[in-house]
């Protein structure tokens, strides 16, 4: 709301959520870190860009009630969703080709981290990852707060795009994922970053005109973002 220029303090944001009846998070307890005060880790702790990446899965359904599912990858230290691939099903080779897409663009990150999943822990995965030079770190079963970044983007993918959608097809739910993961990189701003976005200037140097990556081109704000302006958002002429 400041980017858009609303003076207006949380306080009164907070009001208006809790008068619409609107979801207003709770404060919650402290805990603990998975690292100690002495420095000794109890789990491998981010502390550059490409040092440790984090992938899961999310499922969600299309109108005719179908199953998707959503591998998520993320930079644990930078914020940065590097990847949302839908697909109906998956298996070890389709996961190998989505972290060789991303690797191309992105570098081979020195550790990546993942649950027990069937498609993860493949020996035709894990034989790859090792011939890229990238280790694994696999969680203990059962405990997914030990894969913390992750779960918490997917958490904020259910809240702030899946469960305000209606998808009637896999290929609009790819497209509409990419839209959503361009503004989460460029535009929405993350408490732990500083109120700026994970990537506010990662898209915007490509040159490439009429082909290209998807996230240099010009896209419409989502319904919830202030550039959308309560629906009055023009269309380019070329579409009226």
């Amino acid at each position: 709301m400041q980017r858009a220029n609303w003076h207006v303090g949380k306080d009164r944001v907070e009001r208006i959520w809790r008068r619409e009846g609107l979801k207003v998070p709770q404060k919650q307890k402290p805990r603990g870190r998975l690292w100690l005060n002495d420095g000794s880790c109890v789990r491998l702790r981010p502390e550059r860009e490409r040092h440790v990446w984090s992938y899961d899965f999310v499922s969600a359904r299309t109108h005719d009630g179908r199953t998707a599912r959503m591998l998520n990858l993320i930079d644990e230290h930078t914020r940065e969703c590097l990847m949302i691939r839908c697909e109906r099903r998956w298996s070890s080779a389709k996961v190998i080709g989505a972290l060789a897409d991303v690797m191309v663009v992105k570098g081979v990150p020195e550790h990546i981290r993942s649950d027990n999943g069937p498609e993860f822990v493949a020996r035709d995965l894990r034989k790859w990852l090792a011939a890229t030079g990238a280790q694994t770190l696999y969680i203990e079963p059962g405990s997914p707060w030990e894969n913390g970044y992750c779960e918490s983007f997917n958490s904020k993918l259910r809240d702030e795009f899946l469960n305000g959608e209606i998808f009637y097809s896999i290929k609009e739910l790819r497209a509409l994922a990419e839209r959503w993961r361009v503004h989460y990189n460029t535009v929405r701003p993350h408490s732990s970053l500083g109120y700026r976005p994970p990537a506010p200037a990662a898209w915007l140097t490509e040159a490439a005109q009429g082909h290209g990556k998807v996230e240099s081109k010009e896209r419409f704000p989502l319904s919830h973002t202030p550039d959308y302006c309560d629906g009055s958002y023009l269309l380019p002429a070329a579409l009226h």
